[in-house]
């Protein structure tokens, strides 16, 4: 492990990184990661300090981008073990998938939701959520070590870890966030930052889907507020990189930024929705549409700095911020819908009532199940992608980080 201080060297730009939600799609960011960790030992810059001084995550993205901070001291070897982690997932490490926990959860809020809620409330039963994630929370334990946090930060091989929730009880889009340097904490409308410890709690709170996972409750300002999803309400995603230092960002996202004319699998169709999609246009609402309207802003923004003369620039707070998004090159949906199979049978059971089926073509029922589908076939296949995807764009991530790209060939990863 690396001993001396990890800040980045004083010309090199402070880098960024974004990973957005999406439940189980979040798989795809590790083979991005995966691809970079490789790049990177192939150029020859194993040894400089951790690549993301700054790192920043929603929903599952902060789960990841968690223990990524928690290993900032050898990037490589952190990736690795979240990879590991990745690769061998099931669904019942994320949620309750025997018959009884979802008896207990899907299946009686599916019939209360049936029978109305005058018969929920005479029985005095409030169904919280869809699935019962309880035991995500052990998997949090081992695999997010927060406890590393503060001696990272404290020997510079981190800058700053911000993860984003959205609160229930205020309205308001909340980023929580530590950092090594004194950062004021930023209020804009709708949204705000506080100074906090990251706690497990903070990720299970980010990465609660709305009506799938329980709200969190969180002590913010002396009281408890409850906490869904981060992506809910994220007018700016990519804000709090800025906010917190960041000259340039790279993007991890979870779904294509935008549909190519002509999709045959987003054709038009003159059925009537199901339940499964409309949850999964919703979904990809939260998930995927804040996404591409701040990239688009951030882009506007650093064209019209570049009609202003420099000097006057430098005599003022605006400054460029360098962007590289990285998106999946194909439907998620369309990969999702080829491994529905691979759920375990009560939660296909529950799906299939709101309209999700095995059918491989069904590709719209199979939104929902993207961001359900913990199996180690679905989570393998976009980690596949992930890397596919990055490294096409080999030269320009290299050029993007400093490096010099040697054409040395990559380490060989498992194949799903």
């Amino acid at each position: 492990m690396p001993t001396a201080s990890s800040h980045p060297p004083a010309s090199q730009p402070r880098t960024g990184l974004l990973l957005t939600g999406g439940g189980a799609r979040a798989a795809y960011q590790v083979g991005v990661l995966e691809a970079i960790a490789d790049l990177r030992q192939a150029c020859g810059a194993g040894r400089q300090p951790n690549p993301f001084p700054i790192i920043t995550g929603t929903s599952a993205g902060a789960i990841n981008a968690a223990a990524l901070a928690c290993g900032a001291d050898d990037f490589d070897r952190t990736v690795r073990r979240i990879a590991r982690v990745w690769r061998q997932f099931h669904a019942q490490q994320v949620y309750g998938a025997d018959s009884l926990s979802v008896m207990r959860s899907g299946a009686r809020w599916l019939t209360l939701v049936s029978l109305g809620w005058v018969l929920a409330r005479w029985r005095r039963v409030r169904p919280k959520s869809l699935l019962d994630n309880a035991p995500l929370e052990k998997l949090l334990v081992k695999m997010v070590p927060l406890m590393r946090l503060p001696r990272l930060l404290g020997k510079g091989h981190l800058t700053a870890l911000a993860v984003t929730a959205s609160s229930y009880s205020s309205g308001e889009h909340v980023t929580f966030f530590e950092a090594a340097e004194t950062v004021q904490p930023w209020v804009r409308s709708q949204r705000r930052a506080a100074r906090d410890r990251i706690t497990h709690e903070h990720l299970l709170a980010s990465s609660a889907i709305p009506f799938v996972f329980p709200a969190k409750g969180i002590a913010i300002d002396g009281h408890t507020e409850y906490f869904g999803d981060g992506s809910m309400r994220q007018s700016a995603p990519i804000a709090p990189a800025i906010h917190l230092g960041a000259e340039r960002v790279l993007v991890i996202g979870a779904g294509r930024m935008h549909e190519p004319r002509g999709d045959s699998a987003a054709a038009p169709s003159s059925s009537y929705p199901s339940l499964a999609q409309i949850a999964g246009h919703a979904l990809s609402n939260i998930f995927l549409d804040a996404l591409s309207v701040d990239v688009e802003r951030v882009q506007r923004i650093n064209q019209t700095l570049s009609l202003i003369p420099e000097e006057k620039r430098l005599h003022s707070a605006l400054r460029p911020v360098e962007l590289l998004v990285i998106a999946p090159s194909q439907r998620l949906d369309a990969v999702a819908a080829r491994h529905v199979g691979d759920l375990p049978a009560p939660v296909r059971s529950m799906l299939a009532a709101l309209g999700v089926t095995s059918n491989m073509a069904d590709v719209r029922g199979a939104a929902l199940a993207s961001y359900l589908l913990f199996e180690q076939g679905y989570t393998q296949e976009l980690m596949a992608l992930g890397r596919k995807d990055t490294l096409a764009r080999r030269a320009e991530v290299c050029h993007f980080f400093g490096w010099k790209d040697t054409g040395a060939p990559l380490r060989a990863r498992p194949h799903p």
